[in-house]
């Protein structure tokens, strides 16, 4: 299930507020208030089940699924890997610094973020 039973007290405590507060401007007696407050949180702690259930369905994606297109994806890149190995080959991206230091790459980005703040202070 989707979240977990504080989900269902945070719903029952809401539910019990609300019901006591819209009550207690009505003239019944502070026992009915409260008892139908207490029936109304344990009807909405009952009811979040369903909620969380719902909630679980709705973003449940199967397993099956996705090792299908997984395979397709796999069988689709292979196609185009022994068409196009060249075109992978010169293309730049991101896997180039793979094979260099984090550090250095760390470094290039503070050389270059100190040299944005003076070039704004110098502007």
């Amino acid at each position: 299930m989707f979240g977990s039973i504080f989900y269902n007290l945070w719903g029952a405590l809401i539910a019990f507020s609300c019901y006591f507060f819209i009550t207690l401007q009505q003239p019944y007696t502070p026992l009915r208030i409260i008892i139908g407050s207490f029936i109304a949180a344990i009807i909405v702690f009952f009811v979040m089940y369903i909620v969380r259930f719902l909630i679980a369905y709705v973003l449940f994606t199967p397993n099956a699924d996705q090792a299908l297109a997984d395979s397709e994806l796999e069988e689709h890149s292979s196609t185009h890997l022994n068409e196009g190995s060249n075109e992978a080959s010169s293309t730049s991206s991101t896997v180039e610094f793979q094979d260099e230091n984090t550090e250095d790459i760390a470094q290039v980005v503070r050389t270059m973020l100190n040299r944005e703040d003076e070039q704004q202070v110098n502007a």
